[in-house]
């Protein structure tokens, strides 16, 4: 009667040990080898991140390190390379837009030559100038808005058609405004020529 019992009571046990063995094991644990010292392990982090020595190495590296970015940026803004573009110029729904106002003649474009031409003819003392430069401004004004609001839903649907799935938040405000740089003053460069169909 004792036996059978103690038997009994060993059984369980011995059945959760081989349910241990069975387990999955952890892919983090190390395979196969000791796992490093703690002092051996901080050591190999410092030496992976190496930061200087003194406070003046670590801003001259880091002022480096910004003019490298920032030439990159600017060379990515003359040649269209998008990997090194800023934030707001990267992805092609943004780069279909540019495009898109690129190969058009817009009214804003021409903004800030005809305001210095204005503001030429208002500074002249005959009455007879002033009122046309004021009726000049009042024309050119009304053009860029009727335009801008045209182009606006054009550019709109293009994108709707072209990239259905994409977000495209704020791309047709980034298209105006990039109506109102001059065409050769424009940053990233234009890469087509007016009239080119897209």
């Amino acid at each position: 009667m004792f036996r059978s019992r103690s038997n009994e009571e060993k059984a369980p046990g011995t059945k959760v040990t081989a349910d241990l063995t069975k387990q999955p094991r952890d892919p983090q644990a190390p395979k196969g080898r000791p796992t490093p010292k703690r002092s051996d392990a901080q050591s190999q982090r410092r030496r992976a991140v190496t930061p200087p020595a003194d406070r003046k190495t670590a801003v001259k590296r880091q002022r480096e390190t910004r003019r490298a970015d920032m030439a990159r940026q600017r060379e990515a803004l003359n040649n269209g390379d998008e990997r090194f573009l800023p934030a707001r110029d990267k992805g092609p729904v943004r780069r279909f837009a540019r495009d898109y106002v690129d190969a058009r003649i817009c009214a804003a474009e021409f903004f800030l030559p005809s305001a210095v031409v204005i503001l030429v003819l208002t500074m002249v003392r005959v009455p007879a100038l002033q009122n046309i430069a004021l009726l000049l401004w009042l024309l050119l004004i009304i053009a860029i808005v009727v335009d801008s609001i045209f182009l606006g839903f054009r550019l709109k649907k293009a994108i709707a058609q072209r990239f259905p799935n994409d977000s495209a938040r704020g791309v047709v405000m980034y298209g105006l405004m990039r109506t109102l740089q001059i065409r050769k003053l424009r940053l990233p460069k234009p890469q087509v020529k007016r009239g080119a169909k897209l």
